[in-house]
């Protein structure tokens, strides 16, 4: 097996002390194990340590996905939804990943195409209004359907489309449903919409859903995972679909959701 050590610097200053700590563990169970500082260099990882919090993780996922790369995440950051392990739990995650008597878990994925570009979310597709320069707006205008079907038009700040594991992130601050991980299912949240009926819509993930800007004079600023891929023309077309990846995390088994669900949120609300 072997292991990469992927971290988010601004946590963890002394991250090549750490690494060197964690690489020792390893290799006392016949482990190898490397530095990532790139995304490229994933390639021939089995499992990747992920130290950091939330955007950490979701800055490699689409690539660990896509490899087949499992994911133990130990939490650095602040909320840590995503991570199965605090830091003071370190040890105990490396003796687990040398004895292999860990589970594993696979949440679904976002796969979103825009203009012939694929895109793969763990998390969340944002389609938000532009707030900068001269192609500012203060409203978008979206159309939303599914199987080809119309759900509702927004006049709005923009939409979240967002899969249960990001059911407790931007979506859940804009009023949308917690979303089980199991559950086969995404969720359709409006941003501030001037209507009073456009409320969250949880569909089935085997559903294609397509969001279109209807006014041609406004910009749409669109991020996928927190990440901004683009300012794009109100005309933009996003289709989103269920992606035929996985992103596997590596658990211990013994955390429950609802447990996890109410330590977090009570953390978040201090």
């Amino acid at each position: 097996m072997k292991v990469g050590i992927y971290f988010n610097k601004k946590y963890l200053p002394n991250c090549a002390r750490l690494a060197d700590e964690i690489k020792h563990k390893l290799a006392r169970c016949g482990s190898g194990c490397v530095a990532i500082s790139e995304r490229c260099s994933l390639d021939g990882i089995d499992v990747l340590m992920v130290l950091g919090g939330d955007g950490t993780i979701l800055n490699v996922a689409s690539e660990c996905a896509r490899r087949g790369i499992k994911i133990m995440g130990i939490n650095y950051g602040h909320m840590g939804f995503l991570a199965e392990f605090e830091q003071d739990k370190l040890d105990e995650a490396t003796e687990l990943l040398c004895s292999g008597a860990y589970a594993t878990e696979k949440r679904s994925m976002l796969e979103i195409n825009i203009e012939g570009k694929q895109y793969l979310a763990l998390n969340d597709l944002v389609i938000h209004r532009s707030v900068f320069g001269s192609k500012y707006s203060n409203t978008i205008n979206l159309s939303a359907t599914i199987d080809g079907s119309l759900v509702d038009n927004y006049l709005s700040d923009g939409v979240i489309v967002s899969t249960p594991t990001g059911s407790t992130a931007y979506s859940l601050a804009a009023g949308g449903s917690v979303l089980v991980p199991g559950l086969e299912a995404f969720i359709l949240t409006p941003l501030c919409a001037h209507s009073l009926h456009s409320r969250p819509i949880v569909y089935p993930c085997n559903s294609e859903l397509v969001v279109c800007g209807n006014n041609q004079n406004a910009a749409v600023n669109i991020s996928v995972d927190g990440i901004v891929i683009g300012e794009f023309e109100g005309g933009v077309k996003a289709r989103v679909t269920k992606s035929k990846h996985y992103t596997e995390f590596i658990t211990s088994g013994k955390i429950n959701f609802f447990d996890k669900l109410l330590s977090k949120l009570s953390k978040w609300s201090r």
